[in-house]
């Protein structure tokens, strides 16, 4: 059994990574649903919160049927991270993770994400002051290293969870590498091999089957699973993962019907919660994966991400409904 301070998060838990403009309540909500253990919010500027910017204080809302939940929070100046915990504590999370691992430039040129892999000592006077700054179980999410030439895992996951660290989540990527090449669970399973380590050890980076999820539980002998882009359109992955856990069997995928049930109810509660234009936009990412596998769908697929308003996306997903009825997906 895995526990994230005191939280229980279950045998082999599966975890819905932070994705900044994909892990918003809608979609946290319905991966929920679909049996994610843990759910990260998008990850949140540390410099944006103690401004009051929109954009990040927005990113602060979660609701009781997400729990365990965590925020995450990136940055690289001490004062502006202290002062992030506690507007992050306020909006009453289960878990405060740091980013240590986005490799996107903008984030990294300030120091943060993975530009911090350049200065580990920074990294954990970081997550040692944060620590002592709240009640709340702080995790890390991080990378390999900087490049293939600075891998220093095993030791970094170490002194992190010396100075209170409750779990590490680990992308099996260098910065270097960003989304390149395959992930490389190796050293991530050198890090929970290591005797001296004791909180748990989560795996990231290419679990795209049920078969990986289960390769990386039993072969690599991880505590569990964060999952991103397989997550991205199609919520079920997580209950797929946990039928084949607990059956060796695939499920049957969704069927069409509950694909466009899935897909309106996003659409509707990403309106509701920020607004027609931007609800219409972020949904886009989705639907390539909501009704991937259905074969001359180009043109219905056009129809959903550029239409701006949100009667049309409606109108398009009944006109798929109609016209693929039946449609099985194999």
């Amino acid at each position: 059994m895995a526990k994230i301070g005191d939280i229980d998060v279950g045998d082999f838990p599966l975890l819905l990574a932070p994705m900044e403009d994909v892990s918003d309540p809608p979609f946290r909500a319905l991966c929920k649903e679909q049996g994610a253990d843990v759910v990260y919010t998008e990850f949140i500027s540390s410099e944006g919160l103690i401004r009051d910017a929109a954009k990040s204080t927005m990113k602060l809302d979660i609701y009781e049927k997400e729990r365990p939940v965590g925020i995450q929070i990136f940055g690289a100046v001490m004062e502006s991270m202290l002062k992030s915990v506690e507007i992050v504590e306020a909006s009453g999370p289960d878990i405060i993770d740091i980013n240590f691992g986005c490799p996107v430039k903008k984030v990294v040129s300030k120091g943060a994400g993975a530009g911090i892999l350049k200065d580990i000592d920074l990294m954990v006077k970081l997550t040692e002051a944060m620590v002592k700054h709240t009640k709340l179980p702080v995790t890390v999410k991080t990378r390999l290293g900087w490049d293939h030439d600075s891998i220093r895992i095993v030791e970094v996951a170490e002194r992190l969870q010396d100075v209170g660290c409750a779990a590490i989540s680990i992308h099996g990527r260098t910065r270097a590498q960003m989304y390149k090449g395959d992930a490389n669970w190796h050293p991530i399973a050198e890090v929970k091999n290591n005797p001296r380590m004791h909180i748990p050890v989560f795996g990231n980076g290419d679990v795209n089957t049920p078969e990986r999820a289960v390769e990386m539980r039993d072969q690599y002998g991880l505590d569990g699973a964060m999952i991103g882009r397989a997550s991205i359109g199609y919520p079920w992955f997580f209950k797929e993962v946990k039928h084949y856990m607990a059956t060796g069997e695939k499920c049957k995928p969704p069927t069409l019907e509950e694909r466009i049930e899935a897909a309106r109810r996003h659409l509707q509660m990403s309106i509701d919660w920020k607004g027609e234009k931007l609800g219409v936009f972020e949904t886009r990412r989705h639907y390539t994966n909501y009704f991937r596998g259905i074969p001359h769908f180009k043109e219905y697929r056009m129809k959903l991400v550029t239409s701006d308003h949100s009667e049309d996306v409606f109108a398009a997903m009944d006109l798929i409904e109609r016209e693929f009825a039946g449609y099985e997906f194999t």
